[in-house]
């Protein structure tokens, strides 16, 4: 395992290199290479790859007809409902997301190539799950649900984290990220419920007790390139849901992040996952992060959202309920 580890971690090293030579961007004032603006992920391009596609770069006709059909799905998903349209029937419900989700964006470009997905290794672009992972992930799909309990509804829903995870490691699809630098400390800000994760330049880990909604992040330069190291993940950050895939981070997780200025508007983003509870190798990913003049804008989490408070409502009740019955003669 180590051997597969420090191989993804050298080809990582050697694609960031490569970009590198080609662009030397901006300094900040205390002379490191400057990561620092507004940065957008969003892409047709996600984590694992689709069934449409069987190989990590698409050709250009491959691509346009995938791209194609998705922007007439979302075409479709904003166009005016029709007030004569009978009811839809059960199982035909048409997919509402187009109604709150941006203008969807063609499939990721690296190094001129058009790519399926986010994962390069392993090859197939799928998720290593170990089996009984694997089962836990299927089990998630259909019904982890928990409704009795506040501190079982997801992270995102509590407010703790983005969705799939905000700016927790490895970065999935997901709203807008701010970059902020000083010397000693890197500041990641995601839009969605504002989480920043704080990386700290040059210092070492905290004790392992220490384990910090979004892990222990510590960075270092090599060259023009942050690398980020992540360990002492939460135990409660156990699934991180991301445009349909449940992706399982153990808190034994080590996640090794490279980020590479590789033009004035692009940041090479590519990452390693090593996680041999929930993988039976490590895997590696990489993708665009693009400049963006989006504003970002005020999150309200839970405005107007009545579910926690009805949850917590229910349960009292139904506890009151139970011991008046207990009460009984």
């Amino acid at each position: 395992m180590l051997g597969r580890v420090a191989l993804l971690c050298a080809l990582l090293t050697s694609s960031a290199a490569d970009a590198a030579d080609r662009y030397h961007g901006p300094r900040t004032s205390f002379g490191a290479p400057s990561l620092e603006g507004d940065w957008t992920s969003r892409s047709m391009t996600h984590l694992q790859r689709p069934k449409e596609f069987t190989a990590l770069v698409a050709s250009p006709a491959a691509a346009a007809a995938y791209e194609a059909g998705r922007f007439d799905r979302y075409a479709k998903g904003v166009a005016p409902s029709d007030p004569n349209a009978p009811a839809p029937t059960e199982g035909k419900v048409e997919d509402e997301s187009a109604q709150w989700s941006a203008h969807p964006v063609r499939l990721a470009r690296i190094r001129g190539e058009i790519r399926t997905s986010w994962i390069v290794e392993p090859a197939d672009g799928r998720l290593p799950y170990t089996e009984a992972a694997r089962v836990r992930a299927e089990k998630a799909l259909k019904d982890e649900e928990v409704y009795d309990d506040p501190e079982g509804r997801p992270f995102d829903e509590r407010c703790l984290l983005g969705g799939g995870g905000g700016v927790a490691p490895p970065i999935l699809n997901g709203d807008l990220i701010e970059i902020v630098q000083t010397k000693d400390h890197l500041v990641l800000f995601g839009e969605s419920n504002h989480e920043a994760r704080i990386v700290r330049i040059g210092a070492r880990h905290a004790p392992a007790a220490v384990r910090p909604w979004m892990g222990d992040s510590v960075g270092w330069w090599e060259g023009m390139t942050l690398v980020v190291e992540t360990t002492n993940l939460s135990p409660q950050d156990r699934w991180r849901w991301n445009a349909g895939d449940w992706i399982a981070i153990s808190e034994g997780a080590r996640i090794v992040e490279r980020f590479t200025r590789t033009g004035p508007n692009e940041i090479l983003y590519g990452y390693v996952v090593e996680d041999p509870v929930a993988y039976t190798q490590a895997w590696r990913g990489e993708m665009p992060l693009r400049a963006t003049s989006e504003p970002i804008l005020e999150y309200a989490c839970h405005e107007g959202n009545y579910s926690l408070p009805n949850i917590l409502a229910g349960g009292r009740a139904q506890e009151r309920e139970a011991a008046a019955a207990a009460a009984q003669p």
